[in-house]
């Protein structure tokens, strides 16, 4: 899956000649083949006039050869410059000049251009910007974001981050996102996959050179990047398949608890006993009775075990700190393979020191995480790649950073998951996610293996509910059956 590894900028900027010419490739090719990617994409908005922004680097010699590839199938198109008489230098002086032998004319950006166009291609800022975007490109920017139209962007949507995906205070909003050579990390992620529509990716054919110089800084992932479990033995029986203790809910807080543990139960594993408040335990058996709920003998629940989740509706008062130090203590003595959730993320930030992790999958949302690093939630969601590789390091584990695009992270790789859609963003998905994800550990998955395919499990059950009834108003617990299906 060479297509399915992504990188920072440098590493494209620094390895991208170099793969071109040990590919027999001009770096004046390579600029033509991009032009011509980007115009097979421009065909699917059958677009009468298109308007073509450009800025001043490579970025904008893209936009010059696409251009002339709409010039030459006859259709309508606009290329204005917003510093049109700035002198282009190198490859894009050279595309710019072949635009002008054909008769193409640069313009000055107006905002009647913009409203005479029925599609914009975005050739402004490309990957080499790292500061706040300049006034004159934002206010374009701002134009083309409030008229409503369809936006094509080359390599990057103007102003985002290519290695964090965060707007450089403003940047496009785009339909289609066409990136070259190496998928942008900046781009799968948090706020930049929001700013990329589809992105689409071709890599020019250099991509064997480049991806035999280049250092990835992780790979996509979706629920075809997994074999399935496999046919489970005729003569196997219900401790065969994973016995799973959830431990959590809290007074009041049954259902997370309630969540997780029937999840885990869809999800595979053969047996599911869940640990909760004494107030909580008729509300989780109800409805539910091939779960083992109990509010006494930790330990022995423990000692039943092969693998445990804790955090679900688990609260922070003297009841759930007292639970939580049981189970830790327990899991870090006998290296229990372990999932971190909800509130015993909380409670492990605030003593993190006093437990050495072994076999541990952290699934924090962006708050938890910045608790768990002692930052704002605002600086984990600035560098979601970095903050969750510093999380899997300082607590020896396994990370899952939830959002659009989660991450997974286990201190030396990083994988991003593409499924998933907004209808997951509701309260008790995560509880689901969790519950996944120990049923895997529980059916014999290592910790790298039962978070990454719990994350796309989960991600795709949600993109197929969506699919089937829209994204407002779906339940986590409408993935059961469709976590069901999937994992068979």
């Amino acid at each position: 899956m060479l297509n399915k590894r992504i990188f920072t900028a440098k590493e494209v900027r620094d390895n991208e000649a170099l793969a071109a010419k040990n590919s027999h490739c001009e770096l004046f090719t390579l600029m033509q083949r991009a032009g011509e990617a980007v115009f097979n994409v421009w065909k699917e908005f059958n677009a009468e006039h298109t308007l073509v922004i450009v800025g001043q680097g490579n970025n904008a010699g893209d936009g010059y050869i696409t251009a002339s590839l709409i010039k030459q199938a006859g259709k309508l198109v606009t290329l204005c410059a917003v510093n049109p008489e700035q002198a282009l230098t190198g490859d894009a002086a050279k595309a710019s000049n072949l635009w002008r032998d054909e008769g193409g004319e640069v313009n000055a950006y107006t905002s009647e251009l913009l409203n005479r166009s029925d599609l914009i291609i975005d050739a402004m800022l490309g990957t080499g910007i790292t500061s706040s975007v300049r006034d004159n490109f934002a206010k374009i920017i701002n134009e083309i974001n409030a008229c409503n139209k369809p936006v094509l962007s080359i390599d990057v949507p103007s102003g985002i981050s290519a290695d964090t995906g965060q707007p450089l205070d403003i940047a496009i909003q785009a339909s289609k996102t066409m990136t070259f050579v190496g998928i942008k990390q900046g781009l799968t992620t948090a706020i930049g996959k929001q700013h990329c529509g589809q992105l689409i990716f071709d890599d020019l054919n250099i991509g064997t050179a480049f991806f035999e110089l280049a250092a990835s800084s992780g790979t996509l992932i979706n629920i075809n990047s997994f074999k399935k479990l496999g046919a489970r033995s005729q003569n196997s029986h219900k401790g065969t398949h994973g016995k799973l203790l959830c431990v959590g809910g809290n007074e009041g807080t049954a259902g997370a608890i309630r969540l997780t543990s029937e999840a885990a139960l869809r999800a595979g594993a053969g047996m599911v006993r869940v640990y909760t408040h004494s107030s909580s335990i008729a509300p989780v058996s109800i409805g539910r009775p091939e779960l083992m709920v109990s509010s006494a003998y930790l330990q022995e629940a423990l000692e039943w075990a092969s693998s445990v989740v804790i955090g679900p509706g688990l609260g922070q008062d003297e009841w759930a700190q007292q639970t939580f130090d049981e189970v830790m203590q327990y899991c870090q003595n006998n290296k229990m393979p372990l999932v971190i959730d909800a509130d015993a993320l909380n409670l492990l930030a605030k003593q993190a020191s006093s437990y050495m992790l072994e076999r541990c999958i952290l699934t924090p949302h962006p708050g938890e995480a910045s608790r768990l690093l002692s930052t704002t939630t605002q600086e984990i969601e600035s560098n979601r790649f970095e903050n969750a590789r510093l999380c899997a390091k300082r607590y020896n584990a396994t990370c899952v950073l939830k959002g659009a695009g989660t991450l997974i992270d286990n201190a030396e790789h990083a994988w991003v998951c593409e499924d998933g859609n907004p209808a997951l963003a509701v309260g008790g998905s995560g509880d689901v996610l969790t519950g996944i994800i120990g049923a895997l550990l529980a059916q014999g998955l290592n910790v790298d293996e039962a978070a990454r395919y719990g994350v796309t499990l989960h991600a795709k059950a949600g993109d197929i509910a969506s699919e089937r009834e829209g994204q407002r108003g779906m339940l986590p617990s409408d993935l059961f059956k469709i976590v069901r299906a999937l994992i068979n």
